[in-house]
């Protein structure tokens, strides 16, 4: 899903009404087009916000369908009729051999949205359908059975398939697609310019190096900060190095009592992050992505205290004492840490303080 906006086809054919576990999750998420059959529409526990999705197997099925809204259906004759009559179609094929492969992108070009399903596990027929369709307008989605296969799914050939057609009845594997898609929707950070109006050199101490699994960019970074009032901008390890190679998998974050932030509006310390937790990524237009940590690299090393104001509000770093680390202005050019001085501006994101194990709460707290 990363930047871009992807569809989610909830299959509600697999999930009778009595399942509420499974309702109410999905009735309180971000999805909103649900696959139906014609009996399901008449149940009527759908909230207002619901696009259905109506499977469509025989001509007299399009009778129940409001004209423009969605039919679904492995009849291509039935929804060559149903497009005709002014409905959005989505086909759906099962891929199980080369000849498949190859008709199932030809097919899916006639239609609005084309769901598919394939025989192995392997993403490789997905890749090839994904390149003959990547200058179409048709939608690909594909069926996806676990969350797991959704990440798959949607990180195929980095760009990934448009969306996918979620097909479970396991209440987790909801759960985690829920909590992915709202995770998704915070995708913009305000950033405002800082005023410095403190630089210390404070003395040793153990700093941590976050190691992505992914590559950043010379106008990415992370939020970094001593309190949880808000961060400042940290720039990934891609700016010019004298005597060693860049690390663009890395941002030389800090000292390691330091929060950083994370997806879903959450924050963590520096010294409780490790392999495979999730960070945020942003870049200085404020849009962000979510990384894998891969490793964190704990040394001593000295430390630098870069103290300022934005919005009212104090704010502070502390990094690695050196040239090399570099901290974004708030122009977009990046300052080596070590050259900052007090009335510099640099970029930084504020907040409302007071959190409990990273997570935003409503008490009062005092960080100095």
């Amino acid at each position: 899903m990363s930047e871009l906006q992807r569809e989610v086809f909830f299959d509600g054919r697999v999930v009778p009404a009595s399942r509420q576990d499974i309702w109410g999750l999905v009735h309180n998420s971000k999805i909103t087009k649900i696959i139906v059959s014609p009996e399901q529409r008449q149940e009527d526990h759908f909230p207002q916000k619901t696009e259905l999705v109506t499977e469509v197997k025989h001509k007299d099925d399009l009778n129940q369908v409001p004209s423009g809204e969605y039919v679904f259906s492995s009849d291509q004759s039935l929804l060559e009729e149903a497009k005709e009559q002014g409905y959005q179609t989505c086909v759906y094929m099962e891929v199980n051999d080369k000849e498949a492969l190859e008709q199932s992108w030809k097919d899916a070009i006639k239609f609005d949205y084309a769901a598919v399903d394939f025989d192995l596990p392997t993403n490789i027929p997905l890749e090839l359908i994904i390149a003959k369709l990547q200058e179409r307008n048709t939608v690909l989605l594909r069926k996806s059975l676990s969350f797991n296969d959704v990440e798959l799914a949607l990180g195929c050939l980095e760009t990934g398939s448009d969306g996918v057609m979620f097909s479970s009845d396991n209440l987790q594997e909801v759960m985690k697609l829920v909590d992915f898609l709202s995770q998704e929707m915070v995708d913009q950070l305000e950033l405002h310019p800082l005023k410095v109006t403190e630089v210390t050199h404070v003395g040793m101490g153990v700093r941590g190096c976050i190691d992505t699994t992914d590559i950043m960019t010379q106008d990415e970074g992370m939020l970094v900060g001593s309190t949880s009032s808000g961060g400042i901008f940290v720039c990934s390890e891609t700016h010019y190095l004298p005597y060693m190679n860049l690390r663009p998998f890395r941002v030389n974050a800090g000292a390691i009592h330091s929060y950083v932030w994370m997806p879903n509006d959450t924050s963590e310390y520096i010294s409780d992050l490790a392999v495979g937790s999730k960070v945020l990524c942003v870049n200085t237009k404020g849009e962000t992505r979510e990384l894998t940590v891969g490793r964190i690299k704990k040394e001593v090393r000295p430390l630098l205290l870069i103290k300022g104001e934005v919005e009212g509000t104090e704010l502070n770093v502390i990094v690695q004492d050196d040239w090399h680390i570099r901290v974004m202005g708030a122009d977009g050019k990046p300052r080596n840490a070590n050259k900052v001085k007090p009335g510099d501006e640099l970029l930084a994101y504020v907040c409302e303080p007071g959190r409990h194990v990273g997570i935003k709460v409503n008490e009062t707290i005092t960080e100095v």
